[in-house]
């Protein structure tokens, strides 16, 4: 015999409760045959005895193999089932006969060469099993590659969505998937989902959703009705939150089952890939947002400067000129000078609420129905009632036009004035008085039916009248100061003797130095005549 170190049987438990909390397992490999045989072969030297050979380890014993009818637990606790002194020897191993001997060897030459196999054995499986890690890892880069590639391609918001949802719920062999967006009040919307139904809104302050994103808990209540498993991580760019990515119910040859922790990582190393390629389509949709607004804005202001006129009408004994500069975010003003067949000037400024293309849509709507009413019947109040229902009727709802209209006689010299909603007009006496023109009326457009007034004023030589919009009035500076009727009204009275067109680029060159370099969110518009 060998030398043994020996344990009595009444130190061990008994074998027969090892049954129920182990169960033997075999490979059957090639490697188990030999150490078999090489047991066998001691055990038969050894008068037959039954025994199991277990290689010593840091978590304890493991069976390697065993031989006769006994049967040896898998694995034997070094702390609790068998405390024998350490071998610090490699390769040291245990029997467990059947007659519960526990047997230490490490001097017998024939055992240590056993326990070397063993350890050998055990090492190729490590091997094995870190080559088969090495494998799976290196499929799993390159699916996530694929992926990437795949993914990266895709600059249309709503079809990267789909895209992301339907390679997530593939890579990790789920039956269902949903992908959340972060929305600008800062929960989650739903995006997108493929297998079932999954809830419309998650609130990003939820605990539950917090827990499951840190790989902890089951989720918030009704996230993906009916699922068996959950898997959640969060999409982020730079630890800022973009979204949450779900899968549902893992294939298993047992239908579903539930998610392992490499598939938390596959999924975590998709989702940082998933998130670059959103954040390039939102900025992507961003730019195209941007590049329509501003075309639609370049349309907006084609349009409001073809309906502006592009001459003045020439009347004798009176000076006529109108300015137009619009603003960055193109708004609604408008002007026009026109000389009607009874030999009567016709003087309007209007400002459309709203800005861009709406606005300059209305804008056309007004300038072609003005025109038209005129061509019909005289200035008066009739004419703008009925330019009030027309533009009531064909703009939507919240839009409306102030507009200040005013008739010249030139042979009189009298002025009739309509005001629906819009600045008061401003009247310069040659002898410096200045006189608000009063007639006021509701905007057009804001009801169906509405009266209006006018006011008729004479205009005696020398007198100076200027119609303006708000974007005169309300212009700021950089101290967001508004630039004021008091300030438009000294300009006009200090410059009123100069030339029309010499006070218009005065008033021009004033407001712009008075902005200094601040946007002006309105356009700026500005009628002036004057009686020779």
């Amino acid at each position: 015999m060998p030398a043994v170190s020996t344990m009595s049987a009444a130190a061990l438990p008994d074998r027969h409760a090892w049954q129920g909390l182990f169960s033997l397992s075999t490979k059957g490999s090639d490697d188990q045959a030999v150490l078999e045989a090489q047991l066998r072969h001691w055990s038969q030297n050894n008068g037959g005895i039954d025994a199991g050979l277990y290689s010593g380890g840091d978590s304890g014993w493991m069976l390697e193999v065993s031989v006769g009818s006994t049967r040896f637990p898998q694995r034997l606790s070094e702390d609790a089932a068998v405390p024998l002194p350490r071998l610090e020897l490699p390769g040291a191993l245990l029997l467990f006969t059947g007659s519960a001997q526990v047997l230490g060897l490490a001097e017998d030459t024939e055992l240590l060469l056993l326990a070397a196999g063993a350890r050998i054995r055990r090492l190729k499986q490590h091997v094995r099993e870190q080559h088969f890690q090495a494998n799976f890892r290196g499929v799993e880069l390159e699916a996530l590659y694929d992926v990437g590639l795949a993914i990266a391609s895709t600059l249309d918001l709503d079809e990267l969505g789909e895209e992301v949802l339907l390679r997530a719920v593939a890579l990790l062999d789920a039956r269902r998937g949903a992908l959340y967006l972060l929305e600008e009040k800062g929960d989650y919307h739903l995006a997108r989902a493929i297998g079932g139904e999954a809830a419309p809104r998650l609130v990003a302050s939820e605990p539950a959703l917090a827990r499951m994103l840190e790989g902890e808990g089951a989720g918030p209540a009704g996230m993906m009705p009916g699922v068996a498993h959950l898997l959640a991580v969060p999409i982020e760019i730079e630890g800022r939150p973009r979204g949450v990515l779900a899968v549902a119910d893992k294939e298993s040859r047992r239908g579903v089952g539930p998610f392992q922790p490499t598939d938390r990582r596959t999924l975590a190393l998709f989702a940082n890939q998933a998130a670059i390629a959103l954040e390039n389509a939102k900025l992507h949709k961003l730019a195209l947002e941007k590049e329509r607004l501003e075309r639609e804005m370049e349309l907006a202001a084609e349009i409001q400067q073809q309906l502006l006129p592009k001459a003045m009408p020439l009347v004798p004994g009176w000076e006529l000129v109108g300015w137009n500069r619009p603003a960055r975010q193109v708004g609604g003003d408008y002007y026009d000078l026109r000389a009607c067949a009874d030999g009567h000037v016709c003087l309007v400024v209007g400002d459309v609420s709203g800005k861009g293309m709406p606005a300059a849509l209305l804008v056309s709507t007004l300038h072609s129905a003005l025109r038209l009413l005129q061509d019909r019947m005289e200035l008066g109040p009739v004419l703008v009632e009925r330019l009030n229902r027309h533009i009531f009727e064909s703009s939507s709802a919240n839009k409306f036009i102030t507009m200040l209209i005013a008739d010249l006689d030139p042979t009189s010299a009298q002025l009739s004035c309509l005001n629906a909603g819009h600045n008061p007009g401003l009247l310069v006496r040659q002898d410096g008085r200045v006189e608000l023109l009063k007639s006021q009326g509701l905007p057009l457009g804001l009801l169906a039916r509405t009266n209006y007034g006018t006011e008729t004023i004479a205009i005696a030589p020398g007198d100076l009248l200027c119609l303006y919009s708000d974007g005169i009035t309300e212009c700021e500076s950089r101290a967001e100061e508004e630039f004021g009727l008091e300030r438009l009204e000294r300009l006009l009275l200090e410059h009123r003797q100069k030339p029309l067109t010499a006070l218009i680029s005065t008033l021009e060159q004033t407001i712009t130095d008075f902005a200094q370099g601040q946007p002006q969110s309105d356009d700026q518009t500005v009628v002036l005549l004057r009686r020779a």
